[in-house]
């Protein structure tokens, strides 16, 4: 029973870590400002221009950290502060995503895969654990297979999320600093909002790993009682 608690209480913290950083790294580089004095809506707006992207547009979205890309209306949303601001944490933010809208013009492989993988994740993500459930309190191990099934697509999906994250973050870092946004010191500042940025996924994708592995050894020793 310990080990069960102390199983759980690791992947819960794991992601929770990994948000309280990218948290804190953002907060202290939203108050360094960049020497351009460019907002992150300027900066997106410029990668945008000299990658031959001016059909996609730059909007401002909603809530903290809420920045995306949309590959099917062709729109860079920002966050309100990363949208206004022209802090290096809103330029590094601002360039990451303009790095998906980079992709989709280049048509990235893993971003195409990704995609593709979105309807088979979220049926996996919403249907694996009443399989699971299921297979559990009828001891059909059938059932618990098929929900191991369904959960590893989700889990697929995590690990395709890792290149197009890093890729799209070393596309940012050369989309600011061969164009000049910043400079000097501030290349490594968002370097490091960057990678924090990334841990995140990285976090999700080692609980999803591990969590799909505690269930194959579950469905392991069913097959051993049977």
């Amino acid at each position: 029973m310990a080990g069960f608690l102390i199983y759980f209480l690791i992947i819960a913290l794991i992601p929770i870590i990994a948000q309280l950083n990218v948290k804190k790294t953002f907060k202290k580089y939203s108050r360094v400002a960049t020497t351009s004095g460019m907002t992150g809506s300027e900066m997106a707006r410029r990668i945008l221009d000299d990658n031959g992207l001016q059909h996609v547009k730059v909007v401002e979205g909603r809530g903290f950290l809420s920045d995306h890309y949309n590959p099917l209306t062709k729109t860079v949303a920002l966050s309100p502060n990363n949208y206004h601001g022209t802090s290096v944490a809103g330029a590094a933010v601002a360039a990451h995503e303009v790095g998906h809208a980079i992709q989709d013009q280049e048509d990235y492989s893993f971003l195409r895969f990704r995609h593709a993988l979105v309807p088979v994740a979220n049926i996996g993500s919403n249907l694996s654990w009443v399989f699971i459930l299921i297979g559990i309190f009828t001891s059909l191990s059938q059932m618990f297979l098929l929900g191991i099934v369904l959960m590893a697509a989700g889990v697929l999906f995590q690990l395709i999320t890792l290149p197009v994250e890093f890729n799209a973050s070393s596309r940012a870092m050369d989309q600011i600093v061969s164009i000049g946004l910043i400079r000097n010191e501030e290349e490594r500042h968002a370097k490091k909002v960057l990678n924090a940025a990334a841990l995140t996924y990285v976090a999700a994708a080692a609980v999803a790993i591990i969590e799909l592995l505690r269930l194959v050894l579950i469905y392991v020793g069913m097959q051993g009682d049977d």
